[in-house]
């Protein structure tokens, strides 16, 4: 194509040949663009014209591309993304809007049983055409994902950012102890007693170790290091759930989020404040989003709703 056939290029041909390549088939591409058959036909012959080739042969299993059809997809898919991508920067953004967006959130385990619960709510009252994908947050993976944009946005507990992504801190958290209800150290209890530290260290802890490199340390070590302490961590899970079902059945203890303990403890389980030396551990539940993400409306949408949703958690 001459760069003095530019102007006769209607945006319209190449949004209808993207369609035509991806359904291989008029019909298909008419109903996906809105447009009547005999206007995607139309379009098919500005296109054969515009390029000097067929682009599209009719065979017994659809409209198939030649290689010169294949050889300008990459291309044509390429830039018509660059323009949705602008257009959707620019345009003031719809939730409501049929065949809304979908979202793409790195979610910690935290964040998936305290959080998301309350965001997913929130979404489907306020904006129920929009689609959510929740992943696990993979903190190795995480930055390089939101720099091209096949995560939104991160929600977890501490989170580093690099100076390209921007990180706000949604509110504090912080642990409490929990324990089966007929423990044969505690005792029955259904009430939150404080634990005192030589109790704490006497008992076999349970751990949640997010990432699987065999550790057996967490916040709370770190703190025992500095009392000149250890704790006896007896078993560790990769899975913030299976600390209150492990627990709920044997003679282990687990330090643990509060809004964690309080949204998956039972009847068998009961929760104690930790020892006075251990209190002073919250950690901040923070949201990170690329930089390049800030403009982009529908993205701060979402970031907006998250922010709701905690102040509505919160009070």
């Amino acid at each position: 194509m001459h760069h003095t056939n530019l102007s006769r290029l209607d945006l319209n041909l190449l949004v209808a040949f993207e369609a035509l390549y991806q359904t291989r088939n008029v019909t298909l591409a008419g109903k996906r663009l809105n447009r009547a058959q005999p206007s995607v036909s139309n379009a098919l012959a500005r296109l054969r014209t515009l390029f000097g080739d067929d682009l599209f042969v009719r065979t017994s299993t659809g409209m198939q591309p030649t290689e010169r059809a294949h050889a300008l997809m990459p291309a044509i898919s390429l830039a018509l993304d660059h323009i949705r991508h602008a257009m959707e920067q620019s345009v003031a953004f719809d939730p409501a809007e049929p065949g809304g967006r979908r979202f793409t959130i790195a979610a910690s385990d935290y964040a998936d049983i305290v959080l998301l619960p309350h965001l997913i709510a929130r979404i489907r009252r306020q904006a129920p055409a929009i689609d959510l994908r929740v992943t696990a947050l993979d903190r190795a993976a995480i930055h390089e994902q939101l720099d091209h944009g096949v995560v939104d946005a991160a929600i977890g507990g501490h989170l580093s950012a690099p100076k390209r992504m921007v990180r706000t801190t949604l509110y504090q958290e912080d642990f409490v102890c929990i324990a089966s209800r007929d423990h044969p150290l505690l005792g029955q209890t259904r009430r939150r007693r404080r634990l005192d530290l030589a109790t704490y260290l006497r008992l076999p802890h349970a751990l949640f170790v997010p990432s699987d490199d065999g550790s057996r340390r967490g916040v709370i070590d770190g703190k025992l290091d500095g009392l000149g302490q250890q704790r006896r961590v007896a078993a560790t899970f990769a899975h913030i759930v299976a600390l209150p079902l492990a627990v709920a059945s044997s003679d282990l203890v687990a330090t643990i989020a509060r809004r964690v303990a309080q949204r998956l403890t039972s009847d068998d389980l009961q929760i104690h404040a930790l020892p006075a030396d251990l209190t002073d551990t919250p950690f901040d539940i923070d949201l990170v989003y690329s930089r390049s993400a800030q403009a982009d409306a529908a993205a701060a949408w979402l970031r907006d709703e998250v922010r709701s949703t905690v102040s509505d958690m919160l009070t």
